[in-house]
C-alpha cells in the first residue's frame, strides 16, 4: 500500500524496464512485455497512480548510461518522479557500486521511494539486509556471462566461422549461414565495374603512350 508521505507528495511512479542479450538465457519472464505487466499491475495493487515507463532494451546492467536509464534520472532531478519500481535489482543494474550508490544515497537523498517487486524491497520499509548480497551476485552474474561470451567468440573464431556480416560481394550460404558465398548480382556488378576501371585507366593513359613514342 502507498505511504502517507507518498500520498502527500504526488508525482510520477516511474516503471523501469531493462533487458540485455545477455538476460535471454533467462527465459522469457524477463521480457520488456513481461516486466511492463508485472510493475503496471503491482502499481495498481498498492495505490501507485501516475505511471510511466521508462525502458532500455538491449542494453547491459553493467552500463550506467543507458538513455531509459537517464532519462529516468532527469525527470528525478527536475522533481518529477517520486517513486521507483523495477522487477527485480538487476533490471537496475549489475554494479554492486552503482547500484548500492542509488538505493543508499541518490534515491534517499532525492526522498524518491524504490521498490524492487521480486526481491522484496521497498525503501519505505527500511533498509534491506539482503540487498548488498543480492547485487554482489547480480555482478558476479555480468561478469561471468562476459567471460562465457568472449570464450565462445574465441572458440568460434578459431574454427574458421565468421564473426562479422559478410563484405561487399559476398553472402551467407543459404545451406549454411557460417559460410560465405560470393553474392552473383553484386558479383557481375563488381566485375563491370572493374572492367569499365580499366578501361578508363588505359584510355588515360594512351595519350601518355603516345607522346613519349613520338605517335
Amino acid at each position: 500500500m502507498q505511504s502517507k508521505k507518498k500520498q502527500d507528495k504526488a508525482g510520477i511512479t516511474a516503471l523501469y524496464c531493462r533487458l540485455s542479450r545477455d538476460d535471454g538465457v533467462e527465459g522469457d519472464s524477463n521480457s520488456v512485455a513481461n516486466q511492463k505487466k508485472l510493475l503496471k499491475r503491482f502499481a495498481k495493487e498498492n495505490g501507485l497512480t501516475n505511471t510511466r515507463y521508462y525502458v532500455d532494451d538491449g542494453y547491459t546492467g553493467t552500463n550506467f548510461e543507458r538513455p531509459g536509464f537517464q532519462k529516468m534520472i532527469e525527470d528525478i532531478d527536475l522533481g518529477y518522479i517520486s517513486t521507483v519500481i523495477v522487477k527485480d535489482l538487476s533490471r537496475l543494474g549489475r554494479r554492486y557500486d552503482m547500484v548500492g550508490y542509488y538505493m543508499d544515497t541518490y534515491f534517499p537523498d532525492r526522498d524518491v521511494r524504490f521498490i524492487a517487486v521480486n526481491d522484496n524491497i521497498d525503501s519505505d520499509e527500511g533498509e534491506s539486509e539482503i540487498a548488498p548480497f543480492k547485487n554482489v551476485l547480480n555482478e558476479f552474474y555480468a561478469r561471468d556471462i562476459s567471460k562465457k561470451c568472449r570464450s565462445s567468440y574465441r572458440i568460434r573464431g578459431s574454427t574458421g566461422e565468421p564473426l562479422a556480416p559478410p563484405p561487399y560481394g559476398y553472402i551467407k550460404s543459404p545451406d549454411n549461414p557460417k559460410k560465405w558465398v560470393i553474392d552473383p548480382e553484386r558479383h557481375r556488378s563488381f566485375v563491370t565495374s572493374s572492367k569499365w576501371r580499366l578501361k578508363v585507366r588505359a584510355t588515360k593513359r594512351l595519350p601518355v603512350y603516345c607522346r613519349s613514342a613520338r605517335c
